[in-house]
């Protein structure tokens, strides 16, 4: 009688849950969140397309210090251009937002000398602080993806990137990147393994039951 009762009780509600794994053996249960907080020595280079009032940025940036190991940061075919109303620079990543076709969309970048990466988006805007000399820029970097054991990777930073205006403008501007927070990757455990588990566990336990009838 124990023994069918502890069949029962232990086989039953197994069964029920290897009928509900469907045709997917792996599941997301939780996310592992990575806080980021980074000051990266930038250089910013501003080229005028031709022919507009837009320039493409390309902005590199570097800290040997770097949280896991993202020692590098590449910010890539950005697109600026004054917005009349404010006076600042607006930094865009898609080109058609200021009219312009057949160029690549932009993108950034965190690396390392691993596998472990992050890629994302970015928008900004920048003012031209005369009384300091200054080009002060803000925006967010949204993380769409990763490789390593960053693959799969979503989240947000917010930075502010400041830029001495006492440099010469037809080389390189050079400043800092402060960026703040976090980005989270997904876990996945096998759900198979786990049922599994759990199957031997039942047959050890009436293994005991029946070897305490006969003994």
């Amino acid at each position: 009688m124990a023994l069918q009762l502890y069949a029962q009780v232990c086989l039953i509600p197994l069964v029920f849950s290897l009928l509900g794994v469907g045709a997917s053996t792996a599941k997301a249960i939780a996310q592992t969140t990575f806080p980021f907080d980074v000051v990266y020595n930038t250089e910013v280079t501003l080229t005028p397309i031709p022919s507009t009032d837009v320039s493409k940025a390309f902005v590199s940036g570097f800290n040997s210090d770097a949280a896991y190991g993202l020692t590098n940061f590449l910010s890539i075919d950005n697109y600026s251009r004054v917005d009349p109303n404010t006076g600042n620079l607006v930094f865009v990543q898609d080109p058609a937002k200021f009219g312009l076709q057949g160029l690549p969309i932009g993108r950034d970048e965190f690396f390392g000398s691993g596998n472990d990466k992050l890629f994302g988006s970015s928008s900004a805007s920048a003012s031209f602080d005369f009384i300091n000399r200054q080009l002060v820029g803000s925006g967010t970097i949204t993380i769409t993806g990763g490789a390593g054991k960053f693959s799969g990777a979503t989240g947000i930073f917010n930075f502010n990137e400041i830029e001495s205006l006492d440099q010469n403008p037809t080389a390189l501007l050079r400043g800092q990147a402060f960026l703040s927070g976090s980005f989270q990757t997904p876990q996945k455990v096998s759900e198979l393994r786990t049922n599994a588990t759990l199957f031997g566990i039942c047959v050890i336990g009436i293994g005991f039951i029946s070897r305490r009838r006969y003994f």
